[in-house]
């Protein structure tokens, strides 16, 4: 059996299956951090929590992809990938605390597509810093 686990084609899907796993569990504790409902939003055509959500998903996602390259083990790979999580949820937070002119969710929620927009790119911009950091 100990051939088939180290199949290449058998570690890349179990790679994949735990990362988009990972990636879904993530959305959703982003879920219940913001005071919007990402996917009710979204098929409202709300484009300011579309580029939100998906700064989110990259960012995840590119968090992985620096954890795969650098972490030999399944569960390794994890560990860091929830660390790297948990950093880019902690920019989440800083984010919202930076800007006490107006509430980061509100606005969000309400369509204002410069501030999903700066959210996007901090998601993606800060995966990568996470990323370089987790090797």
């Amino acid at each position: 059996m100990a051939p088939f686990w180290e199949h290449e084609m058998v570690r890349i899907a179990a790679n994949f299956s735990v990362a988009v796993l990972c990636i879904v569990v993530f959305l959703a504790v982003f879920e219940l951090v913001t005071k919007y409902k990402n996917w009710e939003e979204i098929q409202k055509g709300n484009m300011a929590v579309a580029m939100a959500t998906g700064g989110k998903i990259f960012g995840i996602a590119n968090i992985f992809r620096y954890a795969l390259a650098h972490h030999e083990s399944l569960l390794s790979m994890v560990g860091w990938g929830v660390y790297g999580f948990l950093l880019l949820l902690a920019a989440y937070f800083i984010y919202e605390f930076l800007t006490p002119k107006f509430n980061i969710d509100d606005e969000i929620a309400n369509d204002n597509r410069a501030v999903g927009f700066i959210s996007m790119v901090i998601s993606v911009g800060l995966s990568f810093v996470i990323g370089e950091g987790i090797q």
